[in-house]
């Protein structure tokens, strides 16, 4: 995120939003820029490739369906926007640890312990981690215990649209996005990875069940 944040900052935040006497790596700018960051890129890319799929992808004979629920779409998005929103809060607090430099993750390949075949098991080790991780978070939000809490929410859209992937209870989303987070924290990752993982999240690839 640290590269995200610099881009930004070139660009944007430097030249036309904060004054001259505030320092780029000041604590409570990287806080406020990450956050505007976080919570600005994931609504627009929530909104923008949720209409895309609406629209081109999604079969509309469904909206036809009994259990189709009146004024559904405008539900899903307006859970979905707030949702996150919300997960946002705790979303900035990890990025800006990784920011500070507490995470394992790299920016140049050769930093990789074992090299180019090491690139290849940090990207094969994520996507078991995160998979694995998120399915097992999953089944625990199926638990009686939690389910009325937290999950059910996501679940009253029995025929959903592809706004219904961010759909449900912040603390349900941030939870299921947690591996994407963690994993840098315990193993080596380069930073693009990183990068990558967190717009997959946000193009409903994670959670989205």
């Amino acid at each position: 995120m640290d590269h995200v944040l610099s881009i930004a900052d070139h660009y944007v935040f430097t030249p036309y939003v904060y004054p001259a006497s505030w320092p780029e790596d000041e604590a409570l700018r990287q806080i406020i820029s990450l956050w505007v960051l976080t919570t600005l890129g994931a609504e627009l890319i929530y909104l923008g490739f949720g209409a895309l799929s609406f629209y081109c992808v999604f079969d509309h004979t469904l909206m036809k369906h009994p259990q189709f629920l009146k004024n559904q779409v405008r539900q899903e998005i307006q859970l979905g926007v707030a949702a996150i929103f919300w997960m946002s809060f705790p979303t900035v607090a990890l990025f800006f640890c990784e920011v500070r430099g507490f995470s394992k993750l790299y920016d140049n390949f050769s930093e990789s312990s074992l090299g180019w075949p090491g690139v290849f098991l940090s990207v094969a080790g994520f996507l078991f981690f995160t998979d694995m991780c998120i399915y097992w978070i999953h089944r625990c939000m199926h638990h009686r215990s939690i389910y009325k809490q937290l999950h059910k929410q996501h679940h009253v859209f029995k025929i959903p649209t592809p706004f219904a992937s961010h759909a449900f209870h912040p603390i349900d989303g941030f939870l299921q996005s947690l591996p994407y987070h963690v994993y840098p924290f315990i193993f080596p990752l380069h930073k693009v990875m990183a990068t990558l993982s967190f717009f997959s999240k946000y193009l409903g690839v994670r959670p989205m069940v």
